[in-house]
């Protein structure tokens, strides 16, 4: 969910890393050097519980990194905190960082978060479950990378060779890269569902009557990259050249998507910025290719994909459309819709834990993928934002131990959402028109 400069010294990113490391215990760790006066640093902002504060705190041009009901983890400049300040703010600056994660091989993780998959390994791992489960899993590719990798995309349903008439489901991870946690989420559904058909009677309902879609690694340039130097790279855009005169990589594939695209001050026009939206409208191959796939399962005037979720990290949030403005309805968005994306919102949260909101309660964004779902296709789409909810937990980087309780966290909620992609108005005793 974050947002943050681009442009990061290296000393502020080691810095940054140093913080995120504390729980995890490292053999050969460095102090970090002291950070520039001219550096960002984190802050907690205290007491924002409404949108229009957490506005003010964003109009100030600092990078938020996540947040809860009251409270934003920023990182802001000096210049920065004392505008905030000044605003009748309350800043309290987190611990400050002493150790750094062990480097590794260039393209590898860390030690200590070793347990992530590489854009390699996860590629490894889904074709021998496809080859272990070859009736119930398939992996292909909707398109490629700025620099050519292949989009990976999971079909899972009771017979992939057979194309049923049933309501389809998509889980889309790592649209930001530093989100590493969340490829590991949707890495984890296509291995419970694979391997559950046909030993777990719950699963293996779910299985024969919904076609399941993974897009497990949505950014897999900007994923690679965060990794490239055997350290973590803050890295959360794709690594797309931005227009000519400029010397920034990267659009904010989170922003580009075309529903009401930097409508409402909720991305940036400036290349350098984390949240640049880039130049239009699916200027980025990787949104304008899955808005393509997606698009493509309309079949004779029906769009087949029912419901949605796509993760991102952290804060630990359910959040629902719309997110470029804070009413609670909006075109193609009534009072009914919006009680069934509440409720079943809701419920979900109920089962991992997590603060159940519309997403422009957090803040406004615009140009995102929730937003564009609902809008083209009313596509139930939520935004799960997973473990943690602090910078101080590890924030984007949380160790590579708490991958398989942080996953299973979730299994209950995905399970929720696919038992209601017949019908997700039922949930509030509304019926679908029939097609």
């Amino acid at each position: 969910m974050s947002m943050r400069r681009s442009a990061m010294t290296a000393v502020s990113v080691m810095a940054v890393l140093a913080l995120l490391a504390l729980a995890v215990p490292l053999s050969a760790a460095a102090a970090a050097p002291p950070l520039p006066e001219t550096a960002a640093s984190a802050y907690r902002v205290v007491g924002v519980d409404n949108p229009a504060v957490r506005s003010t705190v964003l109009r100030q041009g600092v990078d938020v990194l996540g947040g809860g009901r009251d409270y934003l983890e920023i990182r802001a400049t000096p210049v920065q905190t004392d505008r905030l300040r000044r605003r009748g703010l309350r800043l309290l600056a987190l611990p400050a960082p002493t150790l750094v994660p062990t480097p590794v091989a260039p393209g590898e993780f860390p030690l200590g978060y070793q347990g992530y998959h590489t854009y390699r390994t996860l590629t490894a791992e889904l074709d021998s479950l496809a080859a272990a489960h070859s009736h119930q899993v398939v992996v292909s590719s909707y398109g490629r990378s700025v620099q050519g990798r292949p989009l990976l995309l999971v079909e899972i349903s009771d017979d992939v060779r057979v194309d049923k008439p049933e309501p389809e489901v998509l889980f889309s991870c790592a649209q930001h890269a530093r989100e590493h946690l969340t490829v590991e989420m949707c890495l984890h559904i296509v291995r419970r569902l694979a391997q559950g058909y046909g030993t777990d009677p719950a699963i293996t309902q779910l299985v024969r009557s919904r076609r399941i879609w993974v897009v497990p690694m949505a950014n897999p340039d900007g994923t690679e990259y965060d990794i490239s130097t055997g350290l973590f790279a803050m890295w959360r855009k794709n690594r797309q050249p931005t227009p000519p005169g400029n010397t920034e990589i990267g659009t904010d594939l989170n922003r580009n998507w075309g529903h009401e695209w930097a409508c409402c001050d909720g991305s940036s026009a400036s290349p350098g910025n984390d949240t640049y939206h880039g130049i239009a409208p699916f200027s980025a191959p990787e949104t304008a290719q899955l808005r393509d796939w997606v698009n493509s399962r309309v079949i004779r005037g029906v769009q087949q994909i029912t419901a949605h979720i796509d993760f991102h990290s952290f804060s630990e949030l359910v959040l629902w459309p719309y997110s470029f403005t804070t009413r609670d309805t909006g075109p193609g968005l009534n009072p009914s819709d919006a009680a069934a994306f509440r409720t079943l919102g809701k419920q979900m949260a109920a089962t991992n834990g997590y603060t159940p909101e519309q997403s422009s309660h957090l803040y406004i964004s615009d140009g995102s993928i929730g937003d564009w779902m609902w809008a083209q296709h009313h596509i139930w789409s939520y935004s799960l934002e997973m473990y943690p909810t602090s910078l101080i937990q590890g924030g984007f980087y949380p160790p590579a131990n708490v991958i398989e309780r942080e996953t299973a966290r979730n299994d209950a909620a995905v399970d929720l959402l696919l038992s209601y992609a017949d019908c997700v108005p039922r949930i509030i005793g509304a019926r679908c028109p029939a097609h």
